[in-house]
């Protein structure tokens, strides 16, 4: 399996690479992805140089095109496509089917993955991506167990890649309008479902309020762990009492899984955290590399060992990790 590390700039590149990522992914810096967070991300020539020092030693690079072309702005989505191929990126991750048609037109050789942001879930969605857009690999949404990953596997047309760390979403990716309501921007548009821009944090009596756009989604202690402000994972008042009613703040860490993930034939193992630093880059790599590394050795006898797992909670959301729907006990 493919071990694919999040990057956010040249620092947290060289990072991946020096921690055993086979491969990483990357965003422009503008709305064209979905981590559109100021002060990370690549220029055109900073792209360039990823390629050429992930070429150099044998890594893979993929960009992701992944929010969806707003109405009369699609050559700005399409330039990306362009500037990304141009500058040697070995994959397209995309979601939006004008976008999937531009670049399997312009640059067939660049091979196409379907983001998660276009909720493919299930076998007739991959097939008909695949024959319409030639797309080579998918990245399954974040919402299924195991056993329908599993399912898809046994007889997916293409490879099939899965997040199994980094931050969680709630929602069927691509369809969520929680953050839209709160802030007035669409992360599958805009490239961020909670704007730095509309962030505050502010100390109360003793507590810290978190607000998006004005909008107060958790008051924590001092002392207690908190997450990125976004709404599904926000704290709300629920017959007289203050909740986290959709998800607390947590990271998914699906390093116990790993076998299965082996048996189902899964491509490549994703970890989400572009918005993150180059320190976290570097951890979260290391700790997968060990893992993979093992199970590859010896596949019946692998163990998650519990010292990785106490390293991911060290940089999880609300110190708390979990594995998400995947095994269908997610809190």
């Amino acid at each position: 399996m493919e071990l694919l590390a999040p990057v956010a700039n040249l620092a947290a590149l060289d990072n991946a690479l020096d921690a055993g990522a086979d491969a990483v992914y990357v965003g422009l810096k503008n709305d064209t992805n979905a981590r559109s967070f100021a002060g990370i991300n690549f220029t055109a020539d900073e792209l360039q140089q990823a390629s050429e020092r992930c070429h150099q030693r044998g890594k893979v690079l993929m960009v992701a095109i992944n929010t969806f072309p707003q109405p009369g702005q699609e050559q700005r989505w399409q330039q990306a496509v362009c500037t990304a191929a141009e500058a040697g990126a070995d994959a397209l991750i995309m979601a939006d089917p004008g976008l999937l048609a531009f670049a399997a037109c312009h640059y067939p050789d660049t091979e196409r993955h379907l983001s998660v942001q276009a909720s493919a879930a299930n076998l007739p969605t991959l097939k008909l991506f695949h024959e319409q857009f030639g797309i080579t690999r998918a990245v399954l949404p974040r919402v299924l167990d195991i056993d329908t990953v599993e399912a898809i596997c046994a007889d997916s047309p293409v490879e099939i890649e899965v997040f199994a760390g980094g931050s969680l979403c709630v929602m069927a990716e691509g369809r969520c309008q929680l953050s839209h309501y709160a802030s007035g921007h669409s992360p599958n548009s805009g490239g961020a479902c909670s704007p730095g821009a509309l962030v505050s944090w502010e100390t109360q009596n003793h507590s810290r309020d978190v607000r998006l756009n004005g909008h107060l989604l958790d008051r924590v202690a001092p002392n207690e762990p908190g997450g990125y402000p976004t709404v599904c994972k926000g704290q709300f008042v629920v017959d007289g009492k203050a909740l986290y009613p959709i998800s607390r703040p947590c990271s998914l860490s699906t390093l116990p899984l790993l076998p299965r993930f082996g048996r189902a034939g899964v491509a490549a193992l994703k970890l989400e955290g572009r918005q993150r630093s180059p320190y976290y880059t570097r951890q979260v790599t290391q700790i997968w590399r060990q893992a993979i590394d093992r199970w590859r050795h010896d596949p019946d006898g692998y163990r998650s060992d519990p010292h990785w797992q106490g390293q991911l909670k060290q940089l999880a959301e609300g110190s708390l990790i979990t594995t998400g729907a995947y095994l269908g006990s997610w809190h």
